[in-house]
């Protein structure tokens, strides 16, 4: 199998993208696949949530060609970390007029080899970082909580997704729609039976339900299969990971 890129991105904060970033991937470890997680965002929740503060080097140094590879990756159980710290944020004044600025990211990507999935962690804006992380990926994963608010910035998204297509990386490819938080509520299955309907072949069938040891496992530093294995969040996100398997490994 060849190494799948899979950025994961919503303009809009508070969707569970990074909860999905680390529990997708730490599930395909446990699940024996080599997983490596990129935090391209300046406010490194990734990072943080995974119990890495302050590294001595981040995916920034990466970028400038400061440090190599393996003075950046940060082990931790059967995932590989490149971890984000703030001087990220300041990538898009200091590239604002650079030529390819766009492939700063994918460059770093291509070099790197021994894995079946890499995925980025983008930050919730639209911005240089964001299409970097697009440009670079194979595929990226759209998590969307399943309310009604949620739905309206998809159409703003889908035309990002459009322009990258067009502009830096045209085998770009929507592989999946995450419903998150889920509850039951009447407005929940709505929302995800829209999605469905909409984004036929792209909605995952399973839906993370809304649960409390996903928001504890990042204050101790872990996955929610550490933290808490036997719980909705737990089984809900294992799930979703055969289902992601079932959908790569022949691509």
């Amino acid at each position: 199998m060849k190494t799948k890129v899979i950025a994961f991105l919503n303009q809009k904060g508070g969707v569970g993208k990074t909860t999905s970033t680390i529990n997708i991937g730490a599930g395909l470890a446990k699940l024996q696949k080599k997983v490596l997680l990129v935090d391209f965002d300046p406010q490194a929740s990734l990072s943080c949530s995974l119990g890495i503060e302050s590294p001595t080097y981040s995916i920034y140094h990466l970028v400038k060609n400061q440090v190599l590879l393996e003075e950046v990756v940060i082990k931790k159980d059967k995932l590989s970390i490149i971890p984000a710290s703030i001087e990220l944020s300041s990538l898009e004044q200091e590239y604002r007029t650079a030529a390819e600025k766009e492939y700063l990211l994918k460059k770093i990507i291509k070099s790197i080899k021994g894995y079946d999935y890499i995925f980025i962690d983008c930050p919730p804006s639209l911005g240089l970082l964001a299409i970097n992380a697009l440009t670079a990926a194979h595929e990226v994963y759209i998590p969307v909580q399943t309310e009604f608010l949620a739905l309206q910035g998809l159409g703003q998204l889908m035309d990002t997704l459009s322009l990258i297509t067009s502009h830096t990386n045209p085998h770009l490819q929507v592989g999946g729609i995450i419903g998150t938080r889920f509850n039951r509520r009447k407005i929940n299955k709505e929302v995800v039976a829209y999605l469905k309907s909409n984004f036929k072949g792209k909605a995952f069938k399973t839906v993370i339900r809304e649960n409390v040891a996903l928001t504890e496992a990042p204050s101790f530093g872990k996955d929610i299969y550490s933290h808490n294995p036997e719980s909705n969040g737990a089984k809900d996100y294992y799930a979703l990971c055969k289902e992601v398997i079932a959908r790569t490994v022949n691509k």
